[in-house]
């Protein structure tokens, strides 16, 4: 439905196979916190159906995601860590305009841009992980990611004017991409 407007260096992988725990550490918390977002987004939009539906399926299959990971942890016998702010999604949380009728709009766009970025990276983990059962668990979830980036942008076409809609993402793609260009490559999904 759209394409980013970065595209992540292998330099990233290479980062990401030498801490390769502390991914899955990181990676864990990160599905745990797109769970807690689908909830938190169904809650404020009852009003919603398509919404609440779409987001209660999403926030349980984040939920398996976090349980795949978290699988993978104790058979590596590493524990979850805490969970520290995001330096990328803080910066595109701070793009969010507060006005009533834009704050749904930019919440579904950011969060298939984030989406979207997941499928990349997630891509490239299976994409650099030996034949086996985790390089099976990433590639399904980067498809999942895939699925899940259009039905953000769907849910925003859904209640929000789909020229609005398309012309805040391409403002919101180049600044995510100014903001991939200054993040350096620590092993984390963002």
């Amino acid at each position: 439905m759209f394409e980013l407007k970065f595209n992540t260096p292998s330099a990233w992988t290479d980062a990401v196979m030498e801490k390769f725990d502390f991914f899955l550490q990181d990676h864990a918390a990160a599905e745990k916190k797109a769970a807690s977002m689908a909830i938190s987004m169904l809650s404020h939009y009852q009003d919603k159906s398509k919404l609440v539906r779409a987001m209660t399926d999403l926030a349980i299959e984040e939920l398996i995601h976090f349980k795949q990971v978290l699988k993978l942890l104790t058979a590596r016998d590493i524990t979850t860590a805490n969970d520290y702010k995001d330096l990328y999604i803080k910066e595109l949380r701070a793009l969010f305009r507060h006005e009533r009728q834009h704050v749904l709009m930019d919440r579904l766009i950011i969060a298939g841009i984030i989406e979207a970025r997941g499928y990349e990276r997630f891509s490239m983990v299976a994409e650099a992980l030996p034949k086996g059962k985790d390089k099976d668990l990433y590639d399904t979830i980067a498809k999942s990611e895939a699925k899940h980036k259009d039905l953000f942008i769907e849910l925003a076409y859904e209640y929000c004017d789909k020229d609005e809609v398309n012309a805040r993402l391409e403002e919101l793609l180049i600044a995510e991409a100014a903001i991939c260009e200054k993040l350096p490559f620590t092993g984390a999904l963002h």
